[in-house]
């Protein structure tokens, strides 16, 4: 339960944000200019009268431009049912511009930075968008949520608002409109070849340290082998990025996927510098010995996903980090092709120091950020709406997920079906059609987030016995909201880049025994040279000052 306290001071902190947008042509609130709130002469093709729940139909033809992610398990094809139907529904025509999964990231900074990026651009994950806040490229779309009623309302139905607040940036805004979850939903773990574990009289670990214990034997069995090899590590920032996400949990510190230079510590009610916590350090020689013992492939660090793939099935290794869809499409599917009598089980998350517990902020997903010049387009506010409608909407949801009923799958309550001869994920090798291949739905770019019904709707044998089990782990608070001034946060960004990559190339080679972790007393002292604590004491004397004006 959320005491009073807590609800005024987000309820103060989202009104900072929300002030002068009552309606459609309230005045302006600051550094956007009053001519950019006035959205009087915005609304060409806009719904006059759009609620939740009610179907988006633009008044007139329309089309908006959408970076999009191409994904090569289903590549992009003209042809999805998915375009065509969004356009009869919605009346909007997506104009996709075609990015390879591989080069995403790079691709979108360059055309931010250039001024050509498209209106639309999904699969941005926090704190991504911080980097185009400073330069205006993209819009503080708190201030137009206004228009978006289904977003709304589930953030005020899940209780949203302290995760929101957490993205929060210098003047208070936010920058990505995030995928919403109503309950939390863990996506990767450990997966192991259960036969061979069988045939050695091992069983499947529960902790870190059992695991070490499998590893150390399967090394011992067949001493010629790495029993581990990974994945996850190249076009991110953080090598192993899945990996050091799921063992950090376990010490209760964001690494890998969850880095982030500041982290809440819930004991001293202070920010601290995440990658010089002592639960920091532990995981760093917890895989340093790893490496160490020769039980995870130093190559992990540096190779593609299908070369720790090809090693998998090769039977070179016999570990690999996985979520649900690879542990079918890709490990199960192709090792039942090629090993005779084989199986692999992805395991719930294996415990460690801090217990059974998820981080904080899980419930939010990758999102949106929207191009600041969209703002210009007589087009903005039916822009707004169709976006609320596909990304937040049940039925929005619904359909990107599962299709059209009828033509893709049929629906009897909470059960949906796919209809015959369209797979999902493997789920039918021999269909001779794949909803997302050949239809375009089940597409990360739209698919996220949603109603727990919604969302283990897809839900395989494998993903619901480990969705069940990570149930059960407790979720840590949501960091406090400490916004930072905008003097403050350009500061704060000159000093956050060194630190992160200094952080992130220490970690790497530490783990790989390139320095030894005897070091590890003069890494904290090369951080601190690169401001370490001032960026410590900027966040911690933003979060006093919050508590202090809104407490």
């Amino acid at each position: 339960m959320k005491n009073t306290g807590e609800l005024s001071r987000r309820q103060i902190l989202a009104a900072a944000g929300f002030i002068g947008l009552a309606t459609l042509t309230g005045c302006g609130s600051g550094d956007d200019g009053g001519d950019s709130k006035d959205l009087s002469k915005k609304q060409n093709g806009a719904m006059k009268e759009y609620r939740a729940g009610q179907q988006f139909k633009a008044t007139k033809p329309l089309s908006f431009s959408m970076l999009h992610n191409n994904n090569p398990v289903y590549p992009l094809k003209d042809s999805w049912l998915f375009w065509k139907e969004v356009t009869k529904r919605t009346g909007i025509t997506i104009k996709p511009v075609d990015v390879p999964l591989a080069d995403y990231e790079n691709k979108r900074s360059v055309l931010i930075g250039s001024g050509d990026a498209p209106y639309l651009i999904p699969k941005t994950y926090h704190p991504s968008e911080v980097a185009f806040v400073s330069s205006g490229a993209i819009l503080a779309v708190s201030e137009y949520v206004h228009l978006m009623p289904n977003f709304q309302d589930k953030v005020r139905k899940w209780q949203l608002e302290p995760e929101l607040d957490s993205i929060r940036q210098s003047d208070g805004k936010y920058y990505l409109l995030p995928g919403l979850h109503e309950k939390p939903k863990s996506g990767y773990s450990l997966s192991l070849r259960t036969d061979i574990l069988d045939r050695h009289g091992l069983t499947l670990p529960t902790t870190w340290d059992e695991v070490y214990d499998v590893l150390k034997a399967l090394r011992a069995e067949y001493p010629d082998k790495y029993p581990w090899t990974d994945r996850w590590s190249v076009n991110t920032p953080f090598p192993c990025g899945a990996l050091f996400g799921y063992l950090g949990q376990a010490y209760g510190v964001k690494a890998g996927w969850n880095y982030n230079n500041i982290s809440f510590d819930t004991e001293a009610q202070k920010f601290v510098f995440t990658a010089t916590q002592d639960a920091y350090r532990e995981m760093v020689e917890y895989v340093r010995k790893l490496v160490a013992e020769k039980l995870l492939d130093p190559e992990s660090f540096t190779q593609q996903d299908d070369q720790a793939v090809q090693k998998l099935l090769a039977e070179k290794s016999y570990v690999i980090s996985a979520n649900p869809q690879v542990l079918v499409q890709e490990y199960r599917y192709n090792l039942d092709k090629q090993v005779r009598g084989s199986s692999i089980e992805m395991i719930p998350v294996p415990l460690g120091p801090a217990g059974p517990i998820v981080l904080s902020g899980i419930r939010l997903e990758n999102g949106i950020m929207i191009s600041s010049e969209a703002l210009d387009s007589d087009d903005f506010v039916a822009m707004m709406q169709f976006v609320d409608w596909l990304w937040y909407s049940d039925e929005g949801q619904t359909f990107c997920k599962w299709g059209v009923e009828g033509v893709t799958y049929t629906r009897s309550g909470a059960e949906y079906r796919l209809e015959p001869g369209i797979s999902l994920m493997g789920s039918d090798p021999d269909a001779p059609k794949d909803l997302q291949k050949d239809y375009g739905f089940f597409n990360g770019v739209f698919t996220y987030g949603g109603s727990w019904e919604l969302v283990s709707s897809s839900f395989s044998p494998d993903e619901k016995k480990f969705q069940d089990a990570m149930a059960q782990y407790r979720e840590l608070p949501v960091d406090p909201a400490h916004p930072l001034q905008s003097s403050e946060q350009e500061q704060a960004t000159l000093w956050d880049t060194p630190l992160k990559d200094t952080a992130i190339q220490n970690t790497l080679q530490f783990v790989l025994g390139e320095r030894p972790m005897s070091e590890w007393d003069d890494y904290v002292a090369e951080l601190k040279g690169k401001n370490l604590d001032q960026l410590v004491d900027l966040h911690n004397q933003a979060y006093e000052r919050f508590e202090q004006e809104n407490g």
